[in-house]
């Protein structure tokens, strides 16, 4: 009998694991869990394997290539598009001219291929599907049979209203060449929602074997931990590479172990890892080939992959490090931290529970990551540079974001202080303004809203008024995909180092004050912002001066807001303008330093 194992999902459940890596790739204690599949076929004497390929099949292929190192004779067929968990097997056919095994190369079980097959073979059915059973059916394909073994009925993935037995599909099949006969090719084609039901309903013989052994579908972070400390805890029978020494624990080939090394069990560790001085590892805990454990470090409940590191007096916590990453020295990850490939985090920096960061991130030292870093390049430790706050719409600077920003900048002032927020007219700047608004209120600010002003209206404002302080936003004259968050005192200045640092403790300790619903602040939306702008300024120049020059000037307002403001100015001091670029348009993107260099 033949194989098909299906190895062309994205996996988009375990991201960031599958980032870089296929899923049949992702290792489960120390080897690719598709080897662990193809182990088991040659154990039940299936060594044709046909490996159905789509997402990052380069990959796999590279890995196993024609499957000798492995005891088995592979065959690859490439989707060009995914086609289904049905379509991909006929495409397929033109290898598959006996009863074949259908079986996924990202699931990990132990079950006795050997039975199954006899039962097939027994029943003279078209299709067998192998069953288990689970505690909990919700996320399955919940089947149920008759005394015979015939399937009496189908239903994907129910309630627990509609759950009518705890029987679900392994995703496992046995299957006759002409059950492919009736499906149609380059298409689409789902074996569970579509094959079954009609084979079914056409009185085909559709068989279910409820299969002893175990069997665990890796399809999230959860799952991906479970079948790792399964493996260990000897809950499924798969070859663990290394010299099992006391406690479960496997120790592989040429692995520096250093002074007072403690190794609670279970546990892997891999081939040439070097375990330094006063080193813990807490089982259940898997660390990858070639991965240095630096001095003082406490891993427990963790996964590491193969070529990282972690750096001196380090803790570790039911995470995962995925390969070739670098964690520095005196860092701290929480449960359920995900570090990706090629990630290097800084010296002293904390990744918060659940926290998941993507291949090929940077994290500044002394950072504490809050949430998920999927698109920004790089995670800086504080808010604020030399340019003021200053971050990429959507990637940076989120709505998320932007409103514990504006909740951390009002747990400044006392509840009920007012706030003055404004920006220019660029649909970015907008949503930015929205969610810190938000922010704020939550935070026990009420809220001035100027809508669109240039920021030195909004500073003069703020100094008038008297107001707790101010906000500005505004599309970055130096980069088209950056937003420039300007924060202001009752002054209408800039905030200062020591205010700053206070307000980045706010942000990244979430140490901000969420008030009760009847001490939320309101919005106003006064009018007179640019009029008393215009007055003060008026008050300290010469006017009259001024009116009798008969000045005629050419101004480019660049679609801003500054068009507000001097056309009632160039009014009062009788100044004839000619305007350019005068109307807004919200989706307008400012002129870099470099195009304005092009233009003169």
């Amino acid at each position: 009998m033949k194989a098909v194992v299906m190895a062309g999902g994205e996996g988009s459940r375990l991201r960031p694991l599958t980032s870089g890596v296929p899923k049949p790739l992702v290792p489960v204690v120390g080897k690719p869990v598709m080897e662990h599949i193809l182990r088991l076929l040659k154990k039940h004497g299936i060594t044709d394997v046909v490996v159905t390929l789509q997402y990052l099949g380069s990959a796999i292929r590279d890995y196993f290539g024609d499957g000798s190192d492995f005891g088995v004779d592979i065959t690859y067929v490439v989707e060009d598009s995914p086609l289904g968990t049905a379509g991909s097997v006929k495409n397929a056919q033109e290898f598959l001219d006996e009863p074949f095994i259908v079986i996924s190369g990202d699931a990990l079980t132990d079950i006795d291929l050997t039975r199954v097959m006899q039962f097939h073979e027994e029943k003279g059915a078209a299709a067998t599907i192998v069953l288990t059973s689970v505690p909990n059916p919700l996320e399955y394909g919940v089947v149920i049979t008759n005394p015979d073994g015939t399937i009496n009925r189908f239903l994907e993935k129910p309630s627990w209203g509609e759950v009518f037995s705890d029987q679900v599909n392994t995703g496992i099949y046995i299957v006759e060449p002409t059950v492919l006969d009736t499906m149609p090719p380059a298409t689409v084609v789902d074996w569970s929602s579509d094959v079954f039901p009609k084979m079914l309903a056409s009185a085909m013989p559709l068989y279910g074997f409820l299969a002893p052994g175990y069997w665990c579908d890796i399809g999230n972070i959860q799952t991906y931990y479970q079948a790792n400390w399964d493996a260990l805890e000897g809950r499924v029978d798969v070859e663990i590479a290394g010299e099992r020494r006391h406690g479960n624990v496997w120790i592989g080939e040429d692995v520096e172990i250093g002074y007072d090394v403690r190794i609670n069990g279970p546990a892997y560790i891999g081939n040439e890892c070097k375990l330094k001085a006063g080193v813990f590892i807490n089982g259940p805990a898997c660390v990858g080939n070639f991965s240095v454990i630096d001095e003082n470090t406490k891993v427990s409940n963790s996964i590491i992959w193969t070529y990282s590191y972690i750096g001196e007096n380090s803790r570790l916590r039911q995470a995962i490090v995925c390969r070739h990453a670098t964690i520095k020295n005196g860092c701290l990850l929480e449960e359920g931290a995900v570090i990706g490939d090629d990630v290097v985090v800084g010296e002293g920096t904390t990744i918060d529970a659940g926290v998941k960061i993507w291949p090929d991130k940077q994290i500044e030292p002394g950072s504490t990551v809050h949430e998920s870093i999927i698109w920004a390049g790089h995670y800086k430790r504080g808010l604020f540079s030399s340019n003021g706050l200053v971050g990429l719409i959507n990637i940076e600077l989120t709505p998320e974001y932007c409103a514990r920003l504006g909740a951390s900048f009002a747990a400044l002032f006392p509840k009920g202080a007012a706030v003055a927020a404004a920006r220019d007219g660029q649909r970015p700047s907008r949503m930015i303004k929205r969610a810190m608004v938000a922010g704020m209120i939550s935070s026990g600010a009420s809220i001035i809203d100027l809508s669109e002003l240039p920021i030195p209206v909004v500073q003069y404002y703020a100094l008038g008024l008297r107001i707790a302080g101010a906000i500005h936003i505004q599309m970055s004259p130096l980069d088209s995909r950056s937003a420039d968050i300007r924060m202001f005192d009752a002054s209408g200045v800039v905030l200062d180092k020591k205010v700053e640092r206070k307000l980045e403790n706010l942000f990244f300790r979430e140490d901000i004050r969420r008030v009760h619903f009847y001490e939320m602040g309101d919005i106003t939306y006064p009018q007179d912002a640019i009029d008393s702008y215009i007055d003060g300024l008026i008050g300290l120049i010469d006017v009259e001066a001024i009116r009798q020059g008969h000045l005629k000037v050419l101004v480019d307002f660049d679609h801003g807001s500054a068009s507000l403001v001097l056309a009632r100015l160039f009014k009062e001091l009788n100044i004839e303008a000619i305007p350019l670029n005068a109307g807004f348009d919200e989706t307008y993107q400012s002129k870099t330093n470099e195009a304005f260099d092009e233009a003169r």
